[in-house]
């Protein structure tokens, strides 16, 4: 029975999945309304297959398991119905990594995504990774997803030995390959195509998403996509025909922007940006991100305004 979910869910998997923020007041309180406008806006695009909520851009370590819960309800009502679900589960805590996923998965989240704790940045025994998601598995029926975490994340991300380990649980069904290094993106796939050939890999560098496709992938999950989903939806199609001069002309369009919100020095600013750009384009009031995290500064925001010219918005 879950052989057939897993298929589906990888199925659905294919292609792009937009990385979906969540607006803030200017107090720092989740805007609900806004936030239920961004989810339908961005999911209602043509090519936009699904919705990772509670991710990275989605402020899930700063959000309490009931606004994460949240999410995921107005996810699931306002996104059409063929919009499948995935939300991110990310805590320090085994315990209460576990209990997030059961919560996230009753609130009607089709799929999981296990991003590693922050405090594996700097060390980690192997078994406390296969511990860790364990837990998770064992609180949940849903098909799961691992998260490749860059390498420039110290310990988080995954050496091939213990990517090994992870991929042989067969609960677990894809990859969000974020490992922001073509070199490294390609040995994870190889891997893992050997190992499971059914294992769904989505590309998920925004800088690197047509080197992924052209190396192979499945789609992606991506916060780009729920800026520009047009444009990104644009280029995965692009790819899948084979067409590289058309891809070569979206990433032409796409680069700057996604270098301007991920790469640029400090790190650690997307979401902050992603917002900022969604402001710029009219489609949030206020770009509030909640603390420590500050807002952009405007050597940022003339960056950003730039970028999004070359790929003709604004």
């Amino acid at each position: 029975m879950f052989g057939e979910i897993a298929q589906s869910f990888g199925d659905r998997l294919r292609g792009i999945q937009a990385a979906t923020i969540v607006p803030m007041t200017r107090g720092f309180e989740v805007d609900e309304p806004t936030l239920a406008a961004h989810l339908a806006s961005v999911s209602s695009v043509p090519g936009i297959n699904g919705l990772l909520v509670n991710g990275h851009a989605g402020e899930n370590f700063v959000l309490s398991l009931d606004e994460k819960r949240r999410v995921v309800e107005l996810a699931r009502k306002h996104a059409p119905k063929r919009c499948l679900i995935v939300s991110g589960v990310n805590h320090e805590s085994s315990l209460e990594a576990a209990r997030e996923a059961a919560v996230l998965e009753q609130a009607g989240a089709d799929g999981l995504l296990v991003f590693p704790p922050n405090s594996w940045a700097l060390a980690h025994a192997d078994d406390c990774v296969i511990e860790h998601h364990r837990r998770v598995r064992d609180a949940t029926t849903s098909p799961l997803m691992l998260y490749a975490a860059p390498v420039g994340a110290g310990a988080m991300a995954y050496p091939p030995p213990l990517l090994e380990q992870l991929v042989a649980d067969r609960r677990f069904v894809a990859l969000k390959e974020g490992s922001w290094e073509v070199a490294a993106y390609e040995q994870n796939l190889r891997l893992i195509r050997k190992l499971r050939p059914e294992f769904v890999v989505l590309g998920s560098g925004d800088e690197h998403l047509m080197t992924s496709y052209l190396v192979g992938s499945a789609g992606s999950q991506v916060s780009l996509a729920c800026l520009v989903p047009e444009l990104v939806v644009s280029l995965w199609n692009a790819a899948e025909a084979g067409d590289w001069e058309r891809a070569r002309a979206m990433h032409a369009k796409l680069y700057p922007l996604a270098a301007a919100i991920y790469r640029d020095a400090p790190g650690g600013r997307a979401t902050a940006r992603l917002k900022a750009c969604l402001k710029l384009l009219g489609r949030l009031s206020c770009d509030a991100v909640r603390p420590p995290q500050p807002p952009v500064t405007s050597a940022e925001l003339h960056v950003l305004e730039l970028a999004l010219r070359t790929a003709g918005q604004g």
